[in-house]
């Protein structure tokens, strides 16, 4: 059998090859494990799979872990180097905080560092813990993290609507779009109450209390589905991103996405509330089309589209303005790039050649889209 000869320095095996002309990493992954309530095992799991990529021989430390008092949470971070803490004195009393540098002076290739949305004591670099997150990753060190889907600032408002408990404590919703990878640390609301009375998660002279107000069913259920929503999208953006970087053009949507074309047309706020309802029949996405043809609007109409772009805000739609030579190119190329599974139409009770008009735009339409159901939606006449 051959050897290769190494001799020869410009001879590489394969593996060599593929290590040069591969992209630089230039960033750290982020990794976050996300959960909808305390005791779901979003630490648990991050250290479970820390402790296995450890065995495999990837270098881990702990940034910061809070076991909060939990023996089985404490053993597995017992199992990994971990970084000291940063001692810090604010108004006569000691802290102990995450040694962001003490994580660069090291260089580790993975780093886990629980509780993003934790606001620092002062006297440290950052404000909150997720500014020395984004330090760990431009450093190009791998992150584990985890965080409850509470403290994403957008959900915040609704969990407190929900709860009555104020959530003081956020992260911004970039962080967690920004995310390499999301995985969900699920546990149904029984089970985790479950959890709640035997101790698991606080000590039983806490969780008839907590099992009264925050961990009530209900609170839970509704949770869990904003938790599950954020995965969702999560999915549905990975996707997306590969759809585009492989130049897939065929639908593999993960959810309904409702577009809704319209004018300057009051009329057109009829149609959005038809695609909400479609959307939310669905569980989809909403989105709001209009398309700038360059036409010169009166001032009268220029008020009316701004209301109904409004309208569309109003009820949480991603509202895009484009612009385009004819309606039909331009709402075919829309439902291309966004991966639009309905569309909705008005049609106005008009007759003669204005009727034809509109067909053969519609049908132009059909003939440039991908598949894509369209909803045309009869409106009432415009008056003069």
């Amino acid at each position: 059998m051959g050897t290769r000869d190494n001799s020869n320095p410009t001879l590489k095996s394969p593996e060599e090859w593929l290590e040069k002309v591969a992209p630089e990493k230039m960033r750290g992954t982020f990794k976050l494990f996300l959960g909808y309530a305390p005791g779901v095992g979003k630490t648990y799991n991050m250290l479970s799979e820390a402790i296995r990529r450890h065995q495999r021989g990837e270098d881990i430390v702990i940034g910061v872990v809070e076991t909060h008092g939990r023996p089985r949470t404490a053993e597995l971070a017992g199992q990994l180097e971990q970084i000291p803490r940063r001692r810090i004195e604010y108004k006569g009393v000691v802290f102990e905080e995450m040694d962001l540098d003490g994580i660069l002076s090291r260089r580790p290739q993975i780093v886990l560092i629980d509780e993003l949305a934790h606001s620092n004591i002062e006297g440290s670099k950052h404000r909150k813990r997720f500014e020395d997150v984004l330090d760990v990753l431009a450093a190009n060190i791998d992150v584990l993290a985890t965080m409850n889907v509470q403290h994403i600032e957008s959900v915040a408002p609704t969990v407190q609507s929900v709860t009555g408990v104020i959530i003081r404590e956020t992260v911004p919703d970039w962080l967690v779009q920004r995310a390499d990878e999301i995985v969900m640390a699920d546990l149904t609301p029984e089970a985790l109450q479950t959890r709640m009375r035997r101790g698991d998660i606080y000590g039983i002279d806490r969780a008839e209390k907590a099992l009264a107000n925050f961990f009530r069913r209900g609170n839970l259920i509704a949770l869990r589905e904003l938790a599950l929503q954020h995965v969702t999208k999560a999915v549905d953006r990975t996707l997306t991103a590969y759809m585009d970087a492989k130049r897939i053009e065929a639908h593999w949507a993960v959810r309904e996405r409702i577009a809704v074309c319209i004018s300057s047309n009051s009329s057109s706020q009829m149609l959005i509330a038809r695609g909400a309802r479609v959307a939310e029949g669905v569980g989809g996405e909403l989105f709001v089309l209009h398309v700038d043809t360059d036409e010169d609007l009166p001032e009268e109409e220029k008020s009316t589209l701004a209301s109904n772009i409004q309208f569309a805000r109003n009820l949480e739609a991603q509202v895009f303005t484009v612009k385009g030579k004819t309606i039909a190119h331009a709402a075919a190329s829309f439902v291309r790039e966004k991966r639009i599974t309905h569309i909705v139409f008005g049609r106005a009770a008009v007759h003669g050649f204005r009727k034809y008009l509109y067909y053969w735009a519609i049908q132009h339409f059909l003939s440039e889209s991908p598949n894509v159901d369209v909803h045309i939606v009869t409106q009432h006449p415009e008056r003069e």
